[in-house]
């Protein structure tokens, strides 16, 4: 059975918390014989906390399956890029090199390459994948345009992506914010690794006015020492 083509997979970067529920949920999938698929990286670990999930964006045009010589990486008709078939795959490490999402993994012991297939076999009976089955912020979500823009109203999927004269197209969609889509249909992932993060000042509203009797005091801080 094919993954229903009205309901697809978005990634919303901005809100990962870093808790890896989905490391560990992805763990659980059927498919993956025990291993966790996706991957939680650090933005820049030196300046800031920020995590972002990395699953396979299961390309329109894989690379990892055309540099593959054993034809050992396949894409199904609904889209989804799956891993390695086990008779087939020798365990090169070409599709590594080759993806520019770095996702496939090559397990030495197995001599395989192993990625995420998105849980295809929850998604190919319309269930969500596990990932975003326990997501608690929903940066992973699944389902259609249609509810994603409705709670994502600031935002807009983008499934386009420039690296270099490459550009890719990806089944997996990349929510940004929307004046930026609406400028630029694509994401320029090389153009964005020299960008610098803007300030941000966070304003909060004072009470300037000094309280007028001990008994105020007592209500605005129950703690503060008061002559009576």
């Amino acid at each position: 059975m094919a993954k229903p083509d009205y309901l697809l997979f978005f990634i919303d970067p901005n809100r990962c918390i870093g808790c890896q529920a989905c490391v560990q949920a992805c763990s659980e999938c059927d498919t993956h014989r025990g291993e966790s698929m996706i991957h939680l990286e650090y933005v820049s670990r030196t300046d800031s906390v920020q995590t972002v999930p990395v699953v396979c964006m299961h390309c329109e045009q894989p690379t990892c399956a055309e540099v593959c010589p054993a034809d050992a990486i396949k894409r199904t008709g609904d889209g989804v890029v799956q891993s390695a078939r086990k008779p087939r795959c020798i365990a090169c490490g070409n599709c590594v090199v080759a993806c520019p999402f770095g996702v496939p993994e090559v397990y030495e012991d197995r001599k395989i390459m192993m990625k995420c297939d998105m849980c295809y076999d929850r998604t190919s009976v319309g269930k969500k994948p596990m990932c975003a089955t326990v997501c608690p912020s929903q940066a992973l979500f699944f389902g259609t345009r249609e509810q994603i823009a409705q709670l994502r109203p600031q935002s807009a999927p983008v499934n386009t992506f420039q690296f270099g004269e490459q550009t890719i197209t990806t089944q997996v969609q990349m929510m940004v914010p929307r004046a930026v889509a609406v400028r630029a249909p694509l994401v320029d992932v090389v153009a964005a690794m020299d960008e610098q993060p803007r300030n941000r000042a966070v304003t909060l509203k004072m009470i300037n006015e000094p309280p007028q009797s001990a008994q105020d005091v007592e209500i605005n801080d129950p703690f503060a020492e008061v002559e009576v």
